[in-house]
């Protein structure tokens, strides 16, 4: 499987997507085998993620995904039964990197404040990629508004996972004492100012935006400290 972290950064937050090579439409499969990976289905993952990221989901059909891929159709339903299977792969590929990112950020911090530091300094770093095109799983969100479609419910099964994992840290840099700031309500900051730095930055500046993102991200930790 292509290591996607080490490779061409198609798209910013979340998943760095590696350049699809143009071999066969049916290449062989991985050597790394297991759970139905192969070439294939790795490049059709590559090319559709790329495309959702800068083009919109629904924007992309399947016959661009194919044509740019390449693979036959055969080859797509083989390893993605829809399309909505395509894309729920492509936001769980972005979930499964930032759960990464955010781990190293913990385990590498030499307390919870900075961990919360490391985790925004990723957020504010990402804003300055070349292909920034703002939050893959904001973007996936206006274009399914149904909060019952599962697209949608990945979308907020990630929102739910960053807003606790945050909360978690903010609880051991708040303490315990009784009249602590609420650590839910600092991790809903955190997760507010990211939303707007990542829909503000191509409009409003990279620059005073993560200059405004990191003055929040200390302020939560030293005003509500």
């Amino acid at each position: 499987m292509v290591d996607r972290c080490k490779t061409d950064r198609s798209f910013c937050y979340g998943w760095c997507v590696a350049t699809p090579t143009r071999s066969a439409p049916d290449g062989p499969k991985s050597s790394s085998g297991g759970h139905g990976r192969s070439e294939a289905r790795e490049r059709l993952l590559s090319t559709a993620s790329r495309l959702f990221y800068r083009e919109g989901i629904r924007a992309v059909g399947v016959e661009r995904i194919l044509a740019e891929a390449p693979a036959t159709r055969a080859t797509f339903y083989r390893h993605f039964p829809s399309k909505e299977d395509l894309v729920l792969a492509y936001l769980r590929g972005v979930d499964a990197h930032t759960r990464a990112e955010v781990r190293a950020a913990i385990e590498t911090a030499s307390s919870p404040a900075d961990a919360l530091r490391a985790v925004g300094t990723a957020v504010a770093d990402s804003l300055a990629e070349p292909e920034f095109r703002g939050c893959a799983f904001l973007k996936a969100a206006a274009e399914y508004p149904d909060p019952d479609d599962p697209v949608r419910r990945v979308v907020l099964d990630h929102r739910a996972w960053y807003t606790t994992t945050l909360a978690k840290l903010f609880t051991q840099v708040f303490g315990t004492s009784p009249r602590r700031p609420d650590p839910q309500h600092a991790a809903r900051h955190f997760v507010m100012m990211r939303d707007g730095a990542m829909t503000g930055a191509h409009l409003d500046g990279v620059d005073s935006v993560r200059a405004a993102f990191n003055r929040g991200v200390e302020g939560l930790l030293t005003v509500l400290h």
